[in-house]
Parts: C-alpha cells; structure tokens; sequence
C-alpha cells in the first residue's frame, strides 16, 4: 500500500475497453505510470497477458476470461490502491470480472473508441500481433465492438485518433483525482 490514503470516494478498478488496436494497452501502461507518479500503488492486469499464459495450448478464451476476472479480484483484495484492467470489451466480460469486485469498490470504466483504418496500422506496424493484423478480422472485431458499445458501461469515453496515450492518460487521470 502507498503512503497515500485511497479515498473511498475514488474508484480503485479502472476498466478500459476498446476494440482490437485501439491503444488499451498503450493507455493502461501509460495511466499506471501517472498515477504511480500521482503516489499510488498500482496493479495493471490485461486479459491478453492471461491468456499468453498457456498459449499456446489456452483451452478456451473463456478459461482466461474466468481467470482475469479472478486476478482482479484478487489484487483489489490486496493492499494495493488502484487497479489498471483492461482487455474486457464485451458487456458480459466486463460482468465477469464486476462479478469479483469486492463489495464497495468504485469502478470507473474508460470506453475507447477507435477508426478501423488507424487500428489496422496500429496492428500492422506491431510485429507481435497475430490475427489482429487480418483486415477480415480485425473489421469483424471492430463491428462487433460497435455493436456491443452502447451496452458497455462507461463513465468515460475517448476517441483515440488524433490524441497521444499520454493525453489520453492525464485525462482520465484528471477525471479519477476529481
């Protein structure tokens, strides 16, 4: 725990979704450094990381579903002060993990918003990607997300072309602290 005192009023579970290539990742790291400047302890959490766990023999997407929302519980259950998650950008994923959120934890939940052309020469311009580099796949994933954003729950949203994670970051920084 940090020499800080958490205020309850503050959210300790940051969630932040976005389609595939939208700079989740990127503001999640980016958010964790800012407020560990800011004095908090962090814990930054993303389902891909999970996943890449057992890959690549991963049974099921739903395995690491299940198991990401059991990690987030778990460091919430812990001393330390805020939680960066991201990777959840379907409603029921994002209840999943809400589901092992213990009692009295505030959530604030960022929804990114990304143009499919700048999120397939995020994922072309990363060697690392796999599928997520397919045009056919990643508009697919990018209507699906379209599909589901207005079920997603949000306290706020970003657009991300045109803005450097690290604005994006003080921003959601900024709204946090408040």
């Amino acid at each position: 725990m940090s020499d800080r005192t958490q205020d309850d009023a503050h959210p300790r579970l940051v969630m932040i979704s976005g389609p595939i290539a939208s700079g989740k990742s990127t503001l999640a790291g980016e958010l964790a450094r800012l407020l560990r400047q800011e004095g908090f302890s962090v814990a930054l959490t993303d389902l891909d990381t999970v996943a890449e766990m057992a890959l690549p023999t991963l049974p099921s997407w739903d395995w690491a579903h299940g198991i990401h929302a059991q990690l987030v519980g778990a460091w919430l259950r812990t001393g330390v002060d805020i939680v960066v998650d991201e990777g959840t950008s379907d409603p029921a994923e994002v209840q999943q993990v809400l589901d092992q959120v213990p009692e009295r934890i505030n959530v604030f939940h960022v929804v990114l918003t990304a143009d499919f052309d700048a999120s397939l020469a995020r994922a072309m311009a990363d060697s690392g990607r796999g599928l997520s580099q397919d045009p056919t796949f990643l508009r697919g994933d990018h209507e699906a997300y379209a599909q589901r954003l207005p079920h997603l729950p949000s306290s706020l949203r970003l657009h991300v072309e045109g803005q450097e994670p690290a604005a994006l970051a003080r921003e959601v920084l900024a709204r946090l602290l408040r």
